[in-house]
């Protein structure tokens, strides 16, 4: 049944309190922001065809995602991807395939939209997160609506980049961790979906 603008505006908060861990991360992740790489579009369509070669027709959708996906926005050194399966339950059908190209299965959280997550961390290879999701999920609809609204809006873009920096700095000087820079950011990312959500007459 297709998504309805009540789906895909009714934010279900993720508190990690379902996390089902299966792996750590081998390296440290860097919170650092840096500028635009030209090399971002080129990894993520280098890890897509990975991706495809390995799931066959069991991947519905590669999607690239997040702040790497963006031209001219500043970001973290990390490629985010949502990887649409037929079956999100159905772990036999990808784990295996994705481990076997290079991804790691971390953790899976049942609760929220039955996501699981992966991660590229191998000596020597620049760093994937993968999200896996079911189809007509409205996460994944949300990440396609941010991207696209950001991509027409160099306010917002500007705006977003520089919250980035202030959160990413304000992580590091308090030795805190990912979860507080996402949370440092919350505020100024709703607000920017809400703009696009307006924009599309979802909401008034």
């Amino acid at each position: 049944m297709p998504l309805s603008p009540e789906d895909i505006v009714r934010i279900e908060v993720m508190d990690g309190s379902d996390l089902e861990r299966v792996n750590h991360r081998k390296s440290k992740l860097k919170l650092a922001i840096v500028e635009p790489n030209p090399a971002w579009p080129h990894r993520f369509l280098d890890t897509k065809a990975r991706i495809e070669a390995a799931l066959g027709s069991t991947a519905v959708a590669v999607l690239h995602v997040g702040s790497t996906s963006v031209p001219g926005l500043p970001a973290k050194d990390v490629i985010d991807i949502d990887l649409v399966v037929k079956d999100v339950k159905d772990e036999k059908s990808y784990v295996e395939a994705l481990e076997s190209v290079g991804l790691l299965f971390l953790f899976r959280e049942p609760k929220w939209h039955q996501h699981r997550f992966f991660v590229e961390d191998r000596p020597g290879a620049y760093h994937i997160n993968l999200h896996v999701f079911g189809r007509e999920c409205p996460e994944v609809e949300r990440h396609q609506i941010f991207r696209q609204w950001l991509l027409k809006s160099p306010e917002d873009l500007q705006r977003y980049a520089s919250v980035k920096r202030e959160s990413a700095a304000a992580t590091e000087a308090a030795g805190e961790s990912m979860q507080e820079y996402t949370v440092r950011k919350d505020k100024i990312v709703q607000e920017i979906l809400n703009k696009a959500f307006r924009d599309l007459g979802y909401i008034k």
